[in-house]
């Protein structure tokens, strides 16, 4: 599965600190973006925003005077691209920023980069769909959910597994089946009491559109 390291768009650059606000604005526009990163001799110092550009009529201010957003907000290296999605998401983030494990900026990624790149690491398997499981970390056990999906004449092709950050005994377990009519499976899976959070065809994520983009971000938030 794909980490942050593997995501980075080198063709958005960070702006520093002793940059216009009139240079920050003029980047955003050609690079369709609302947020840059902002950063000072390697050291991540946060985001700022056009709104925030916006509201001052000096477009010679510093970026230094603004108050930054997100300056504790980042991954580093070798985090899932689950989790990069998920922050993006919950916090409404067009750019995430990756550190090393000295915590020295190493780039940006972006947001569409990635939910394409996810879209179609996706498609790549093949026809099929996705189904989201919660769940405590004891019950979890790959080999018994194969077989129910099993008997239900389908094959799970790929999974991943990201821990809940609202209950660490919880895990949220994705899975892409062979299968696009989920229907059989679902209420299988229901029935040995797994609880499905989410749920995919591949309808929902081949279309790269802004509204399955949303979609998409929404399971994520749930």
């Amino acid at each position: 599965m794909m980490i942050a390291e593997e995501l980075i768009n080198q063709m958005i650059p960070p702006l520093k600190p002793t940059d216009t606000a009139g240079k920050a604005l003029s980047w955003m526009n050609n690079l369709h973006l609302a947020q840059l990163p902002v950063v000072d001799e390697k050291k991540y110092q946060g985001i700022v925003t056009e709104d925030a550009i916006n509201e001052s009529e000096d477009l010679s201010k510093p970026i230094s005077l603004f108050n930054l957003a997100y300056s504790d907000l980042a991954v580093h290296t070798d985090t899932h691209f689950y989790e990069v999605l998920e922050k993006a998401s919950k916090n409404k983030l067009q750019i995430v920023s990756v550190l090393d494990h000295e915590n020295k900026y190493l780039g940006v990624i972006s947001v569409v980069d990635i939910s394409a790149a996810v879209a179609n690491m996706f498609a790549s398997q093949g026809p099929g769909g996705i189904i989201v499981l919660s769940m405590k970390s004891s019950d979890y056990s790959l080999a018994q959910i194969s077989r129910l999906v099993e008997s239900n004449d389908a094959k799970i092709i790929s999974s991943f597994i990201n821990q809940e950050d609202r209950d660490t005994n919880l895990i949220r377990l994705t899975l892409k089946l062979d299968k696009i009519d989920l229907t059989r499976i679902i209420a299988t899976l229901e029935r040995y009491s797994y609880k499905v959070v989410a749920q995919f065809q591949e309808s929902s994520i081949q279309n790269l559109e802004q509204d399955k983009l949303d979609m998409f971000f929404k399971y994520l938030n749930m």
